[in-house]
């Protein structure tokens, strides 16, 4: 996936690695058919359906949603995963030959949820994609009304989110490091590529730690709504995520108790 238009920073590098996972993801599962070959499309998925998953394997397929190009997918990318990334209705055409390696949906999914690490990079992957099109489609509306989504970049210092405040985002950081604080005593560190903020929007509580920049960091945001349609469509992998923060929450829990006891 690449945004239409000159790449910031914060895309380039994201994109770069978003782009190297589809490959591992099916590394130990075959085809389901022959590659579908195409000389070009006005519209892909009345051309070949959507009961199917791909792998660009050539090509170029332009993006369009209410008949603007806002970003295009590339060799690599898998195509068919927008179940939840975005209620905007999206077009792929291409005036160029394709090729699509077609995968089974339900046995591409089975083999993801068979591995943990899978399901990590698959989380990641579908995230990453997220993040890139709200981005995109944010900065297709006027400046004055362009929601708060896509990416943002904090200087040291500066609070990612505050304790006790309404859960609107999930965030990732892409960049940088981060400290987790609640009630001022610092509980734990998130790192580059850790996924924050997501128990409050499971939970509909107040945000329950204070996160504070503490270098220079940019994170992806990915608005609540949107982040709830991707773990609806994709159970396993939320459940997987709630195991993997309960027991980040535990840890904290721990550290809050050993320092109020050391007190």
């Amino acid at each position: 996936m690449y945004l239409i238009g000159d790449q910031p920073p914060y895309a380039e590098k994201l994109i770069s690695d978003l782009q190297l996972i589809p490959e591992q993801l099916l590394v130990g599962l075959e085809p389901c058919d022959a590659t579908v070959h195409l000389d070009s499309t006005d519209d892909l998925y009345r051309t070949i359906g959507n009961n199917r998953l791909y792998l660009l394997k050539s090509g170029l397929l332009h993006a369009m949603i209410d008949g603007k190009p806002l970003f295009y997918m590339q060799e690599g990318d898998l195509i068919g995963l927008r179940q939840g990334l975005s209620t905007a209705p999206c077009v792929y055409t291409s005036d160029e030959p394709l090729e699509l390696i077609p995968y089974d949906r339900e046995a591409l999914f089975k083999h993801i949820h068979a591995s943990s690490r899978r399901q990590e990079q698959f989380t990641q992957y579908i995230l990453g994609q997220a993040a890139l099109m709200s981005d995109a489609l944010a900065h297709n509306k006027p400046a004055e009304i362009r929601p708060v989504t896509g990416f943002q970049h904090f200087d040291a210092g500066a609070e990612l989110i505050r304790q006790g405040d309404d859960a609107d985002h999930v965030f990732i950081i892409t960049e940088g490091h981060a400290e987790a604080f609640v009630e001022g005593i610092k509980v734990g560190d998130v790192q580059k590529d850790e996924i924050f903020g997501a128990m409050a929007l499971f939970t509909r509580e107040k945000r329950s730690a204070t996160v504070i920049a503490s270098a220079p960091t940019t994170v992806m945001m990915i608005p609540k709504e949107q982040f709830l349609a991707l773990m609806q469509s994709n159970p396993r992998i939320a459940h997987s995520l709630i195991e993997s923060m309960a027991r980040r929450i535990d840890l904290m829990n721990k550290e809050l108790s050993h320092y109020k006891r050391a007190k």
